[in-house]
């Protein structure tokens, strides 16, 4: 498949270098659809630098899943020092999560939530008691409690890689969208997912703001940063800004026409909420179900 892809694309004014094809073929499988996508409409060099250096980078990204709740985990890796950080985890798979961490070796520095999440209960807790000394990052925004609240523009350093902190409110008043500059990727929660975003029917939603929030912070980005969403209920694992701009159903028409959109959806009732956010208000780490008490 690589080699037709790279003769395919040799028929437009690309040069297609021999570190390139190791690229692709070093690039993780989720990322190497998006990234011949990408080769078959560039007509630039640009793309060769970026994925020549991401396939020597310093860095990793391995994507989790969760069948019940369509929960997608994160787990980003300094490579040099093993510093690594969770986005996202799940309470129940919290051991999965924490095998794979100690399997790879990694010093897991912080676990880190997009939102307060109203379809599960977040794993930091259980995380924070299963591997002593990771500390919980939430933003400032969301109300919820952690060891550490985060804002627009600051920044979450492992190792030798940085997250930026973009504030994309609008599913809830308190939703992050991580940016990842050196592996040119961002995790937007809730607030934008593929080919759709997230509700604006609660926990102080509002479609305007999310309207807003994911124009101005998410696909203000490169066009080629691909974008890993919290959940996915139809198969796909990522996108890129350049497709949400050409084909999200709903954040490419006009603002009015989005809120009008959202107003008609008639979403019924989180069935996991009343639980998950008084769990998740504290981290999971108070809160939880009678089944739950005793795993943190």
């Amino acid at each position: 498949m690589i080699r037709s892809v790279l003769n395919f694309t040799s028929r437009k004014p690309v040069v297609v270098s021999a570190v390139l094809r190791g690229a692709i073929a070093t690039t993780p499988p989720i990322h190497q659809n998006l990234l011949i996508s990408q080769l078959r409409n560039s007509s630039t060099l640009q793309l060769s630098r970026k994925y020549s250096n991401m396939s020597g980078a310093n860095f990793a990204i391995r994507q989790l899943f969760d069948r019940e709740s369509c929960t997608y985990t994160y787990l980003l890796i300094d490579t040099p020092s093993k510093e690594a950080v969770l986005i996202d985890p799940v309470i129940e798979l919290a051991e999965r999560d924490t095998n794979l961490v100690k399997e790879l070796g990694l010093k897991l520095k912080y676990v880190i939530n997009t939102h307060v999440h109203a379809d599960h209960i977040t794993g930091t807790g259980r995380l924070k008691k299963l591997v002593p000394g990771c500390q919980s990052i939430i933003s400032k925004n969301s109300k919820g409690q952690a060891d550490i609240l985060m804002s627009e523009g600051e920044q979450i350093k492992f190792g030798g890689q940085v997250l930026e902190v973009r504030e994309t409110p609008g599913h809830t008043e308190g939703c992050v969208t991580y940016v990842f500059n050196a592996a040119g990727c961002a995790f937007t929660g809730d607030a934008l997912l593929i080919r759709g975003c997230g509700r604006t029917d609660f926990q102080g939603g509002s479609s305007p703001t999310l309207y807003k929030s994911v124009w101005s912070k998410i696909l203000s980005l490169p066009e080629n940063y691909i974008l890993y969403p919290a959940h996915d209920y139809k198969g796909q694992t990522a996108s890129t800004v350049a497709e949400e701009k050409k084909y999200n159903p709903r954040l490419t028409k006009s603002e009015s026409e989005f809120v009008d959109i959202m107003a008609k959806l008639n979403l019924p009732y989180p069935k996991k909420i009343d639980e998950s956010l008084p769990a998740n208000m504290v981290c999971g780490l108070h809160e939880l179900p009678d089944r739950m008490k005793d795993w943190v």
